[in-house]
């Protein structure tokens, strides 16, 4: 939601133009870059959380321990990288808004989405941090249940 949140944001209010120039430009400072990092994070993250909503629907009837383990480590891997993308997306936003010039924006048009795309990009670093420590639990389970069967094999019945 919160990456639906900061590219939604970002698309509706995050370009403006002037009656004096043509072309649209940027919210944070004028920078193309800025509002293209936010849109691409949140739309990559938005597709990999569907991606990752079908592994988990789909997880009860992996039958293999070690391929329970390979997709518990890639959602591990996954959900650290989206975190630090995260990071790095609120401290390049919040550092291009706060250098922004009040004269590129006499009306204060779209403000308030580019303060929400900021807030959501800081909430995604602890959501995406807490899924990460969610799933190095879940492979710590895993882990556990292929010792147990290891030491403890079900006795075949005659």
């Amino acid at each position: 939601v919160f990456s639906i949140v900061v590219f939604g944001s970002i698309v509706n209010e995050g370009y403006l133009n002037t009656p004096l120039e043509g072309e649209e430009f940027c919210i944070y400072n004028r920078n193309p870059n800025a509002c293209s990092y936010g849109v691409t994070v949140g739309v990559l993250t938005f597709i990999t959380c569907l991606l990752y909503l079908a592994l988990d629907v789909y997880f009860p009837q992996i039958s293999s321990v070690k391929d329970r383990k390979k997709a518990v480590l890639s959602d591990i891997g996954v959900s650290a990288f989206w975190a630090f993308l995260w990071f790095v997306g609120f401290c390049y936003l919040a550092n291009q808004w706060q250098v922004s010039k009040p004269k590129d924006n006499p009306l204060n048009e779209g403000t308030d989405a580019a303060r929400a795309a900021i807030a959501f990009s800081f909430f995604s670093i602890f959501t995406w941090s807490l899924s990460a420590a969610l799933a190095v639990r879940r492979f710590k389970d895993l882990t556990f249940q292929e010792e147990y069967n290891t030491l403890f094999p079900s006795s075949a019945q005659p």
